[in-house]
């Protein structure tokens, strides 16, 4: 099915992606939809379920790169989607849950291949809890009488503007899921005039990640790290630094005169701090 589908895309002129949703249980069978007569890329679901845990991380970075390269295709990498709770409540919610997500944002813009950002995200959205039963509209709520939430707290539309729902996410009204009032602090608008909001930090990252030759497809390689610390160099002078521990961690001494270009937290020179990822540009290949 997927060969039949990838040669009608192909006679097409242009750029065409085909873009699986698979749960599957290992890297190895994850690849085989991305062989180069299938699909070309697919969300990796086992690097979202790997949770905030540097081991678990990198053995899913390891194998992920490992078995799409047998099959020539590029990795992707994914933190939240449509049928997940939303990561920074994954995550631990609140403060703590926001920070680990954007240094999980870092960490993921940062490894080879491609990202996926979902819808939300990108404003700090946590998982909204608390949708009264008779709103609820995943049919996992009505089918377990209640005993599993379902789906529709990582599906609450998008707060834009204003002061109150449905925050101009379309007509005046009740959208079909209810936004929560505090999400006022948390629209696009409100956000924008921040600069230090999640909204300008993802644009800054993006922006970073747009304009560095390293990033993107290519090699990556691990280099030593304290324990719940990860990090990795991308090019000649680009590394990652990912702080996994609730405490900061000293840097290498080769990272300590490096330039940061994106952090997701304020640490003391020298350090990374805790729950945090920074980018590093080195001074001298490491």
């Amino acid at each position: 099915m997927y060969r039949g589908w990838r040669k009608v895309a192909e006679e097409y002129a242009g750029d065409r992606v085909f873009v699986g949703e698979a749960w599957v249980p290992n890297p190895d069978r994850f690849a085989r939809y991305l062989r180069a007569d299938e699909l070309h890329t697919a969300f990796n679901f086992n690097f979202l379920m790997a949770g905030w845990d540097a081991e678990s991380i990198r053995a899913v970075i390891d194998q992920t790169l490992a078995e799409l390269k047998d099959v020539g295709a590029p990795a992707t990498w994914v933190l939240s989607n449509h049928d997940v709770t939303r990561h920074p409540t994954r995550f631990g919610g609140g403060e703590l849950g926001l920070c680990r997500a954007k240094a999980g944002t870092l960490l993921t813009l940062a490894l080879p291949g491609g990202a996926y950002i979902y819808q939300g995200e990108e404003l700090g959205l946590e998982e909204v809890l608390d949708i009264p039963a008779e709103r609820r509209q995943d049919p996992i709520f009505a089918r377990t009488n209640g005993e599993r939430a379902g789906r529709d707290g990582c599906r609450v539309p998008l707060p834009w503007a204003g002061t109150e729902a449905p925050f101009d996410f379309g007509p005046a009204g009740t959208p079909w899921l209810p936004q929560p009032v505090e999400w006022a602090a948390l629209t696009v608008a409100a956000q924008e005039e921040d600069p230090d909001s999640t909204l300008n930090f993802y644009r800054t990252a993006l922006a970073a990640r747009r304009k560095n030759s390293a990033l993107g497809d290519g090699a990556m390689q691990w280099l030593d790290a304290p324990v719940g610390v990860l990090i990795f160099r991308r090019g000649d002078n680009f590394a990652c630094v990912v702080n996994f521990s609730a405490s900061p961690v000293e840097l290498p001494a080769e990272l300590v005169a490096a330039s940061v270009i994106v952090a997701s937290a304020e640490s003391v020179h020298g350090t990374i701090a805790a729950n945090s990822a920074s980018w590093l540009e080195l001074q001298t290949a490491v």
